[in-house]
């Protein structure tokens, strides 16, 4: 477990290295002074100006690599309004598209990663300009049930495959197995495919909505307010609504039909009140066959484990904490692990005074994010003092199920933990509070170093430790 105050010495450290000419400066003023020599002012300027900079511009890298949060990243702007279950997310648009083409849904039957490979390694690298680089968008190959319907003109549903490149910020919805795609007929098919009617295009934010990774609300023409989050069949006639009115802009996660042209506002009403009359299945989280596209091994990102401990940290009394993710925001700066964005969470203190929200930004990994549609929640590990938190990616990963979570019993028995995060979470709080490290998702009882906390974690596993429940797994 990294500390903060050595992030910082590191980085310190590299800065005078890079910046080596600079301090170098003083010792030639110095022996230019001894000297007599009229121009050694100049030096020592040089050399207290570039060394005044070497503290700042450690704590930048720090703040830039390192995502630790305090209060005073406490959220200033307050234009929206976070619930808890409120998640929005702004991610690069997608084109819209020629006006002949028909907006569907499609599920990903298949899909695995063709290519990422950007160069820079741990570097942080800029773009200007509204777009997202090939560089740092993997290449994805999927293969698609598109359901072409009668409602927008078109026929019987069909089989296609596809490769695109799919934004970071919606790779959960190729896990979560929905999409938003435009049929073209006016641009030609595989010719190999008879049997596709025109060219199948993703529109990458709108399936992240569709798959339920963004929340979505709609308040009526008389103010009442109907949370439309995983029901695919209204948000599809929401959005071909909103494509043929030239684009709806969502404060947050939510559509105000009292703010919109009366004429598409009452189209907008019409749906709702079809929804009503034939209320529509909440869709599953997931589709089935998530294993044949799940992306998350292949992507990179720490890896999932129940996580490191300093003992210093876990003697003066530091806690894990959990915190939710409310927003995020794509930026132009990029890393190999993942996007650096402007996120939200809502930061919950583990000595019961209130939540408090917290801008910040921070790079956050590819694996995380093609999980998004399942978990929001993240783990922090807080100083002993309760005034800062650190991201904690490896233990958020394993609650997030990047991962899969094993105790291994005293006398072998392996029980999978994957998918129980209250239990998962239970086993790490005790870890940390015992100064027990576990790098690994696999929780191996019979170690040495952990025998000692063996009864401890029997007892938390409780049923789930029973040897039908062991077998029955």
């Amino acid at each position: 477990m990294r500390s903060y105050g050595s992030v910082v010495i590191g980085n310190l450290g590299c800065a005078v290295v890079l910046c080596f000419p600079v301090p170098l400066a003083l010792v030639v003023g110095y022996h230019a002074w001894r000297a007599g020599e009229d121009w050694a002012w100049i030096a020592f300027a040089v050399g207290g100006a570039g060394s005044a900079a070497i503290p700042p511009m450690a704590l930048r890298f720090t703040r830039a690599a390192f995502p630790r949060i305090t209060r005073r990243d406490g959220l200033k702007d307050r234009s929206v309004s976070y619930g808890d279950d409120t998640f929005v997310l702004w991610a690069p648009r997608s084109e819209p598209g020629p006006a002949q083409a028909r907006l569907v849904r499609a599920d990903v039957l298949e899909a695995s990663l063709v290519h990422y490979e950007p160069e820079g390694g741990g570097t942080f690298t800029t773009y200007y300009g509204d777009f997202v680089p090939d560089e740092f968008t993997p290449l994805i190959r999927m293969r698609l049930h598109v359901r072409d319907d009668e409602e927008t003109g078109g026929g019987a549903p069909f089989d296609v495959t596809v490769r695109c490149r799919v934004p970071s910020l919606c790779l959960s919805a190729v896990t979560a197995g929905r999409l938003a795609v435009l049929i073209d007929p006016g641009r030609p098919a595989d010719p190999a495919d008879p049997g596709v009617p025109g060219r199948v295009t993703p529109l990458w934010p709108r399936s992240a909505l569709l798959a339920g990774t963004r929340t979505c609300r709609v308040i009526g023409l008389d103010g009442r307010l109907t949370q439309v989050t995983r029901h695919p069949v209204r948000q599809l006639r929401q959005m071909r609504i909103s494509r043929e009115a030239g684009g709806i802009e969502m404060d947050g996660d939510t559509i105000d039909l009292r703010s919109l042209d009366p004429a598409v506002a009452a189209r907008y009403t019409a749906v709702a009140e079809q929804d009503r009359a034939a209320p529509e299945d909440r869709a599953p989280v997931t589709e089935p066959g998530e294993e044949y596209r799940w992306l998350v091994d292949s992507l990179p990102g720490e890896a999932a484990g129940f996580g490191s401990v300093g003992r210093r940290w876990s003697r003066r009394g530091g806690v894990l904490v959990r915190a939710r993710f409310l927003q995020m925001t794509a930026t132009h700066t990029f890393q190999y692990h993942g996007p650096v964005l402007d996120t939200v969470l809502r930061v919950r203190p583990a000595d019961g005074t209130p939540a408090f929200d917290a801008a910040r930004r921070m790079t956050v990994p590819m694996g995380y994010l093609a999980v998004l549609h399942r978990t929001r929640e993240v783990v922090l590990y807080a100083a002993p003092n309760g005034r800062s938190f650190v991201v904690d990616w490896p233990r958020t990963g394993l609650l997030a199920g990047t991962g899969a979570a094993t105790v291994i019993t005293p006398d072998g028995r392996e029980l999978p933990v994957t998918g129980r995060p209250e239990l998962i979470w239970a086993l790490m709080n005790l870890l940390a509070s015992r100064g027990l490290s576990n790098p690994a998702p696999v929780l191996d009882l019979r170690k040495r170093r952990l025998r000692g906390a063996a009864g401890a974690v029997m007892a938390v596993l409780g049923d789930s430790a029973s040897p039908v429940t062991a077998r029955g797994r």
